[in-house]
């Protein structure tokens, strides 16, 4: 069985696809590289965002389910995302941009050794920037090349990730037993596990908490989280591990941009595996990634239905100049 190969994405769920777009565009500097639909709720965006060429590990995903409710954190939840940045300094970069643009934040903090930088978007979807500076492990991803961020202060991918649970032996033993990682710190209330190569990129932090009640999914909460694997034959490896230690899943899915196998290692936290490829650039080139809607070919014959049922949202971005934000 080989090892996961570290954090692949995470999917969250927003109130508003425009203002997600608008914030990981014009805020974060993020590249929407790909807009589609939930392939299992065709009145539903999914957006994806992530480094220059979409590269496994960089992106983050929303759905905006129609009518759902807002979500409240709490306990048994994917409680917190983390976004790689270069160095330290790029850190001080990003208050100042925060203080400007009035998104909320705390102040830059040591975490397990590495400087952080906690904020939230409009929904109180809970994120973090986290200095690369002296990290080893995961390679992260690209920047945008021609976003607004100055590409040595821009977020290059995914960092750890937070979840939040009451049973501290049980979820230990998840990460441990079913997907080998192994706890390398803990501080305080918080337990850090990596796997494969570690580093920023392969870690997820545990937060031990008795005290809160469960959290309720709605916009501004997490979805599920996806670790990544090379391929098929892989995923088909874990189909095996889940069967023995008799945790029931979804059996394989063609996303079309990946492959799939998901499992509910508890009530509220939802664990996909994904595989590295095909990537984002399997139906759209380079230059105009994520500006048109795009569909995997088993709902192509759907396209007219669906751009009926989804709103316009203009992500035209190959005919507009972003300049550099140094202030």
């Amino acid at each position: 069985m080989k090892q996961l190969k570290g954090i692949h994405h995470v999917t969250a769920i927003t109130s508003s696809a425009e203002k997600i777009y608008d914030f990981f565009t014009h805020v974060l500097g993020v590249r929407l590289v790909k807009k589609t639909v939930n392939q299992d709720d065709i009145q539903t965006y999914h957006l994806f965002f992530a480094d220059d060429t979409g590269s496994a590990g960089t992106d983050m995903t929303f759905f905006d389910f129609p009518g759902i409710q807002k979500g409240v954190h709490g306990n048994d939840e994917i409680a917190r995302t983390s976004f790689r940045v270069p160095s330290d300094a790029a850190l001080n970069y990003w208050v100042k941009r925060f203080d400007r643009l009035e998104v909320k934040h705390e102040d830059v903090q040591v975490q397990f050794g590495k400087k952080v930088l906690p904020f939230v978007d409009f929904d109180d979807q809970n994120y973090q920037l986290i200095s690369d500076e002296n990290n080893e492990g995961v390679e992260s991803g690209t920047p945008w090349q021609n976003g607004p961020i100055p590409l040595e202060f821009a977020i290059t991918g995914l960092g750890r990730m937070f979840l939040r649970y009451q049973d501290l032996d049980y979820i230990k033993a998840v990460l441990e037993q079913v997907y080998d990682m192994k706890q390398i710190a803990s501080e305080d209330d918080l337990y850090l596990f990596e796997m494969g190569e570690g580093g920023n990129g392969a870690e997820v932090v545990v937060e031990h908490n008795t005290e809160l009640e469960r959290h309720q999914q709605g916009y501004g909460t997490v979805h599920h989280l996806a670790f990544r694997v090379e391929d098929k034959d892989d995923l088909e490896n874990w189909k095996e591990k889940y069967q023995a230690v008799k945790l029931p899943h979804s059996g394989y899915v063609n996303r079309f941009y990946f492959g799939s196998l998901y499992a509910r290692v508890t009530a509220g936290i939802l664990v996909e595996l994904a595989t590295e490829g095909p990537g984002f650039m399997e139906d759209e080139p380079y230059e105009t990634l994520g500006e048109k809607l795009s569909l995997p070919p088993f709902l192509e014959p759907q396209r007219e239905i669906i751009e009926n049922e989804v709103r316009h949202i203009d992500t035209v971005r190959s005919t507009k100049t972003f300049e550099k934000e140094y202030e």
